[in-house]
């Protein structure tokens, strides 16, 4: 919400720098009465010229209006694709807050640490359960993190074959961070073109003896279900390769389909993203990998075992691709993604994807027609659009501008590179039809502005505190500190 003031000018909020009045300080010390101990010099930092000098209420005050300007999930709707920004129950987080998990360090012995090594134990389980594969590691701290843990594992498992290959094929509505992942693992990376979905056709023409793995996102980043997975699966470990499927979008999939009855070697689990950790604000996450029986070995490890009365930490194996974290990665996301699956049972779940692919439809029939729909093969969890049909010059940057001054997050926009001009939204299953609705009369009425009146959508935003920035000079020429003016 924008707040005006009586001369109709915008109120921001002031740097700290601005609030700052010599003399001022945020603390009060008690006399002394002991001698005065002089620090030695070398443990002394000198003044930073033109730090900010403030109270304690000018710092509680400032960040406690900000706080409130911040967009969050539990302030409204996200409609980012591909990043599954849902609403998290709050019973997760009183969950993960329980001292004997939150406060637990982790070189607790296996005999005093039973109860969070008993979660981590059942979260591998039930992880395994869902997705169809032999065995899941919770170790990756992240989804980028397990992408680099599931290469490495395929990396092991053909070097102790004797395998050279070298090559590793990406369709191009894969997610972005595979091919960095290939290339950070020492395979060379092969694109290869989608209709929509991949095609055998395609694939078998680049599939010889020098691809190691193809790496696959299901549904796909158009929100399409890879229709001939089986019969790619089957051709290439037919000619020695394996398959790497990235599971961010396994959330329109949950108790419907499972990856690892589909020939999927390889797959990471996004924790924050499909069983409702926090994401975003630069962490924690979690990446867990699932794999199929042959490749266990290769696990990055230790996880969690049990001998049918105590759970204890694995011995490391001979073969495993080695630690990829210090411990056992991020438990807080774990306690919460273990509480989700509690919470909701195997039909809960399944419900949760069923809820997640209806609600992108509903939004695709309300925007068809409205916006350029590129792909027409039925979306599952998350719907792609395009500018292509905007009037008046607009451009989806500025209807994801013009967004915020309906109060609304934007979508993720230009992405997938493959739809020229990207509108990417994806509702979650936690959204009601009212808030579905609210969103789509914003974005109808945003189409109807660029025909009607483009210039609102050239300058958007114009009820923010912060007005359209000059994105390009704004990254040649970044101011990075603050300088007083005169």
């Amino acid at each position: 919400m924008t707040i005006v003031g009586t001369s109709g000018l915008v109120l921001n909020e002031k740097l700290l720098f601005e609030h700052s009045d010599p003399g001022r300080k945020g603390y009060s010390l008690p006399k002394l009465d002991v001698p005065a101990a002089e620090l030695a010099s070398e443990l002394c930092r000198e003044e930073i010229d033109g730090f900010p000098e403030l109270s304690e209420v000018d710092v509680v005050r400032h960040f406690t209006r900000l706080s409130t300007w911040n967009y969050g999930v539990d302030s409204g709707f996200y409609p980012l694709g591909s990043c599954t920004m849902k609403y998290n129950p709050k019973v997760n987080e009183a969950v993960a807050r329980i001292p004997g998990l939150a406060g637990i360090h982790p070189a607790t012995p296996s005999h005093l640490a039973q109860g969070t090594l008993e979660l981590m134990y059942r979260l591998q389980v039930d992880l395994a359960e869902v997705s169809g594969f032999a065995k899941v590691t919770l170790q990756p701290a992240a989804g980028a993190q397990g992408e680099l843990a599931g290469m490495l594992v395929i990396r092991a498992w053909h070097e102790a074959r004797g395998s050279k290959r070298s090559k590793v094929l990406i369709p191009d509505t894969a997610h972005g961070t595979n091919p960095a992942t290939a290339s950070l693992t020492g395979y060379d990376v092969v694109p290869i073109a989608s209709e929509g979905v991949l095609t055998l056709e395609e694939v078998e023409a680049h599939m010889d003896d020098s691809v190691a793995a193809l790496m696959v996102t299901n549904p796909n980043t158009l929100g399409l279900f890879e229709t001939n997975i089986e019969e790619i699966c089957k051709l290439v470990h037919e000619r020695g390769g394996l398959v790497y499927c990235d599971g961010a979008n396994l959330n329109a999939l949950m108790g419907i389909a499972r990856p690892g009855d589909m020939g999927i070697d390889v797959m990471h689990f996004n924790l924050h993203k499909t069983f409702s950790t926090p994401h975003g604000g630069g962490g924690p996450g979690a990446g867990p990998v699932g794999v199929t029986a042959e490749l266990i070995p290769y696990l990055p490890g230790p996880g969690v075992e049990f001998d049918g009365e105590t759970y204890q930490v694995e011995t490391p194996k001979a073969d495993s691709v080695g630690r990829m974290l210090a411990f056992h990665g991020n438990v807080g996301v774990m306690a919460r993604a273990y509480a989700y699956i509690r919470s909701l049972g195997g039909e809960g779940l399944k419900h949760a994807s069923e809820m997640a692919v209806l609600n992108a439809n509903y939004v695709r029939a309300r925007l068809e027609g409205v916006y350029d729909l590129p792909y027409t093969t039925r979306s599952l969890h998350e719907v792609i659009f395009s500018d292509r049909d905007l009037e008046g010059g607009c451009h989806t940057l500025d209807v994801a501008k013009r967004l915020i001054d309906y109060g609304y997050h934007p979508p993720t926009i230009y992405f997938p590179l493959v739809v020229k001009g990207a509108i990417m939204i994806e509702p979650t299953e936690t959204e009601s039809q009212e808030v579905l609705d609210e969103f789509c009369d914003a974005m109808i009425a945003i189409a109807g502005e660029a025909r009607d009146n483009p210039d609102l959508l050239l300058q958007a935003p114009v009820r923010s505190r912060v007005r359209r920035l000059d994105e390009t000079t704004a990254a040649r020429k970044p101011k990075l500190r603050w300088q007083e003016t005169t």
